[in-house]
This record gives structure tokens, C-alpha cells and sequence, in this order.
């Protein structure tokens, strides 16, 4: 009997460059830990990059204002007239950043504005060189227009952190290379580019012809004595930089999606033609509660960021006790990426393998440092410390005694 030849189905011929990118594996960690608490356990959750606040009060009246007055439709691709001028008011007064409301997009959180920046110029065959330890999303933008991310890590100096190593950065520039990805201050380390750091690494970006996308989503967590300088500060800014913030993490806007970037006018009218192709325009009310979360009453931020350099100086302070945790104070941002090499090796474990064992024997989440790149990761893990004080001490004695049980 003849039998027609059997065909694949079309719908798993998925586009190629899709098999080469990832997901975020700290939501899929959080997902364990969200099982485990389902069942009943107790779970101190270091795990996911968000703040522990709400969103502050004025701006979530703002959002109900413009809910009641009905206004729920589209709006400018761009974003709203009255945001691109909050956010150049903002820049302007904490940077003295001479930028235009036409030099602004506002997008559905500050990934979408890595998506457009790395898609704006990114060719196949093109390189991006990544300062390491890096959020994952700048490597699958680049994998996925056919470029190849070029990891370059950063020194770890125990005691101190991370530092910039300026001259692997110079070493990895070939013909090849478009493009350098920074995130200041930096996920997932907590370190923060010296202002020499920036303009060393914006020399090379320059003498090489280079774009810089720097994403500056931290840019309110800094700690004391640490000096941050923005992109938006360098001379010339508008021939090799993109610059890319948002409302997450400064206001704890994570669910609201709201974010930008800022290039010279020249490109601004293509970048919307892709931001409309991609997601039409961001949320009209959360627009509206942008503005009032950049015009009104910064006092809860101060409040939110002065308590999360407490809790860091308290997670670094009983990290320290362990031999096998090498702890520093971070510079910025909410995380510390602390080397626990000396453990693995004393008992052979993977870097996986102890998050499992923290989580599954210890009931405390961390995330494994692969998540944020192989190439130094394997050596570290990262805790968020945005949770509530009671939980940093808790779950802070708790990885110092689990290490110290599991190595004898």
C-alpha cells in the first residue's frame, strides 16, 4: 500500500537566529521558588531585580486621574509631548544633559529600548563588545540580527568588586566590531564606572568609530562616596551614544513598562519606525504617571535607596563571615555578585548545583552566575538584596552557615 511521505509541520520551522537566544533564567529560578512556596515552604527570595516598594503614591493617583478622565487610547509612537519634556527636564537637572524632546522615545520598559538600540545598528557578521558580567537581554539582541556577542569581563578584585579592565576592551576591538554594550551601574555586580573608567572607554569607542549603548537604568542607586558620571556628560555625545533609562527600578514601576532612550535627531524618525512596528506606543496611563513620578515628590526614592545601602552594608557585613564567600560593598544598583569559588572547588559542586542545594535544603534563592554570561559567571552567584531588611539577615546567615555545613 503507498503511503503519502510524511511532512514536518511548518509551525516548527522557526526562524533560525531564534534557536540561538535565551530567555531571563532568573525568572525561571523565581518560578522554582514560587512552586516551592505553593507547597508550603518558606522561601527567602534574593532572587529577582525588583524593588520590594510600591510604586509611590502621587504617581499611582496620577494613573487613576487619567483612568477616570478616560484617557486609554493610543498615543505618539514617541510618547506623550508632556513626558519626552519631563524626561529632558530630568536629565537636564541631574546631568545638565542638553537633550531635546525630539531626541527622546519613551518605550514598554528599558528593554524594549535595548531592542531598539542594538536592532538600529546591529548587521550580521557585525560584534558587540559586552563588559562582563552583563544582563543577559544585550547578547540575545545581538544573536538575533546575526551579530556575535564579545564578552570582555571586568576585573574582580576581592574586597573591592568589579572593576573596568580598559584594556581588554581595546584588545577585543577588530574590523568587525560596531558596537559597546555597558550597563551603569551594572547588573549584576553593583559596580559603578569610575568617571576616568567612562572616559577611557568612550576614547576607544571614539578613535574606533563605534556606537555606545549604555544603559543607565540604576543610575539612582549610588552609595556613598561612589561618583557616577552619564554618558549624556561625555563630549560629542550625539555621534556614538544611545542611551537608555527607565521608570522600573528608580520609582519601582516594574509592572507599569515604561521606559526610553535618547540618540540624536537624525535617527529618531527610523527608531520610531521600528518602535511602531514592535509595540505601537507605551501604556497612555502609565505615560501619564511618568510624569508625575519625574515632576512630583522624589522623597519616597531617597527614602527607597537610603534603606537599600543599608541593607547592602548588612549583606556584605555577614557574607564576610564566611571563607567562602568573597564579599564586597557594592557601588550601586540593588545586587552583589560575591565569588564563592573556594566552595566550589572544596566540594566540587557547580555553581547550579549550590542555588539548588540553597533553595531546595536551605529554602533561600539566589541566582546562579551563568545567568548573566559563562565566561566569569560559573564562579559567582548574584542576591538582590531588594527585600525587606529582616530577610537580608535572615537569608544572609543562612547561605553563611549552609556553605559552611556543605564544605565540612
Amino acid at each position: 500500500m503507498w503511503w503519502p511521505a510524511l511532512k514536518r509541520s511548518p509551525a516548527l520551522e522557526l526562524q533560525p537566529m531564534l534557536r540561538e537566544i535565551k530567555g531571563e533564567t532568573a525568572f525561571a529560578f523565581l518560578a522554582l521558588a514560587r512552586k516551592l512556596m505553593k507547597e508550603g515552604r518558606r522561601v527567602i527570595s534574593f532572587g529577582i531585580g525588583q524593588p520590594d516598594y510600591v510604586t509611590p503614591h502621587h504617581v499611582r493617583e496620577e494613573a487613576k486621574r487619567a483612568l477616570d478622565e478616560g484617557f486609554t487610547g493610543y498615543t505618539e509612537t514617541a510618547g506623550i509631548p508632556e513626558l519626552r519634556e519631563a524626561i529632558t527636564y530630568y536629565l537636564k537637572s541631574r546631568y545638565n544633559a542638553d537633550v531635546d524632546p525630539e531626541e527622546v522615545i519613551v518605550t514598554t520598559g528599558a528593554k524594549t529600548a535595548i531592542f531598539i538600540a542594538i536592532a538600529s545598528y546591529i548587521r550580521p557578521g557585525d560584534e558587540a563588545i559586552i563588559v562582563d558580567p552583563s544582563y543577559y537581554a544585550y547578547a540575545q539582541v545581538v544573536k538575533l540580527f546575526g551579530g556575535t556577542p564579545v564578552y570582555v569581563p571586568m576585573a574582580f578584585e576581592p574586597g573591592y568588586g568589579f572593576k573596568l579592565d580598559v584594556e581588554s576592551i581595546e584588545k577585543a576591538v577588530t574590523s568587525r566590531t560596531r558596537m559597546v554594550v555597558i550597563n551603569n551601574p551594572n547588573n549584576p555586580s553593583g559596580s559603578v564606572l569610575s568617571p576616568v573608567e567612562l572616559e577611557k572607554l568612550y576614547d576607544i569607542v571614539v578613535r574606533n568609530n563605534l556606537i555606545l549603548v549604555s544603559d543607565e537604568i540604576y543610575d539612582n542607586f549610588i552609595y556613598e562616596g561612589v561618583k557616577f558620571k552619564s554618558v549624556l556628560q561625555l563630549e560629542d555625545w550625539r555621534d556614538h551614544v544611545i542611551y537608555i533609562n527607565g521608570f522600573s527600578k528608580t520609582f519601582s514601576m516594574t509592572g507599569w513598562r515604561l521606559g526610553y532612550l535618547v540618540a540624536r535627531r537624525d535617527v529618531i524618525p527610523s527608531m520610531i519606525d521600528l518602535a511602531v512596528t514592535v509595540y505601537s506606543c507605551a501604556p497612555s496611563i502609565a505615560q501619564k504617571a511618568g510624569v508625575a513620578a519625574l515632576k512630583g515628590d522624589w522623597e519616597p526614592v531617597r527614602e527607597m535607596v537610603s534603606e537599600f545601602e543599608r541593607r547592602a552594608k548588612v549583606l556584605y557585613n555577614i557574607l564576610s563571615e564566611s571563607e567562602y564567600i568573597e564579599a564586597y560593598m557594592p557601588q550601586g544598583a540593588f545586587y552583589m555578585f560575591p565569588r564563592v569559588s573556594r566552595f566550589l572547588r572544596k566540594t566540587g559542586m557547580s555553581v547550579e548545583d549550590l542555588v539548588y542545594y540553597l533553595l531546595y535544603d536551605h529554602g533561600v534563592l539566589v541566582i546562579p552566575g551563568t545567568s548573566f554570561s559563562d565566561l566569569i559567571g560559573g564562579d559567582h552567584i548574584r542576591i538582590s538584596f531588594a527585600t525587606k531588611m529582616d530577610n537580608v539577615v535572615e537569608g544572609s546567615r543562612i547561605i553563611v552557615e549552609a556553605l559552611r555545613m556543605k564544605a565540612g
